[in-house]
């Protein structure tokens, strides 16, 4: 399917299924949102990551508009429902301050084929949180795709969220996290060893000198 949609870039990657609160400022995504909510229809958020809009976005549905205020500005309540891959971007509008671009959506697997990759991921991502004593901050989404909810739950940089969200089967979203986890867990272990070399202050004399790399 092909159609039109408004557009409200951000330099965000937002999952579908994902939840996202926003503030409403600017006059033109303040016309946008009041004629979306006024027609219950969606919008689209595509990733901005460097220059320029990203190739795909999220497609968002308004779930509540929570507050207006005085000024015009408004808050409200969206969640991600569908992955959209733009074909071309309408900068001018006729008679809209707001852009649009016209979007296709990629077929996207969201069964995984594998349920043992999923079991080894959740046990490598609480494994990094316990080296970086974040055990009681982490609250794993129960949400599925299970990639969809852990991805802003494992370190990555905004370009790697936005490469997960161009990955259209759940195994190799899965695959791409367990090659990241693979990378960070390591680096993670060995800053453990220093930040424990440095918690002992004063009990250097129980160590050995080859420890900190004399012969």
């Amino acid at each position: 399917m092909t159609n039109f949609i408004p557009v409200f870039p951000l330099n965000i990657v937002v999952y579908p299924g994902e939840k996202l609160n926003l503030h409403i400022f600017e006059p033109r995504y303040k016309e946008l949102i009041i004629e979306r909510l006024q027609d219950k229809k969606p919008f689209g958020i595509p990733s901005i990551v460097g220059e320029g809009h990203t190739e795909y976005g999220t497609l968002m549905e308004i779930l509540s508009l929570e507050k207006t205020y005085d000024n015009g500005e408004m808050d409200i309540k969206t969640r991600g429902t569908d992955i959209f891959r733009i074909l071309e971007v309408i900068n001018e509008v006729p008679d809209k301050l707001y852009s649009g671009a016209i979007v296709t959506y990629p077929e996207n697997r969201t069964v995984r084929d594998d349920s043992k990759i999923a079991a080894l991921i959740l046990d490598e991502v609480k494994r990094l949180y316990a080296l970086l004593d974040l055990e009681d901050k982490f609250r794993l989404l129960q949400q599925e795709p299970l990639s969809y909810g852990i991805a802003h739950y494992v370190g990555f940089s905004l370009q790697q969220e936005y490469e997960l969200l161009s990955i259209f089967t759940e195994t190799q979203r899965l695959e791409y996290i367990r090659r990241h986890l693979n990378s960070v867990i390591p680096v993670v272990k060995e800053l453990e060893k220093v930040k424990q070399r440095v918690q002992m202050n004063g009990h250097f004399r129980n160590m050995k000198l080859d420890e900190f790399g004399f012969q």
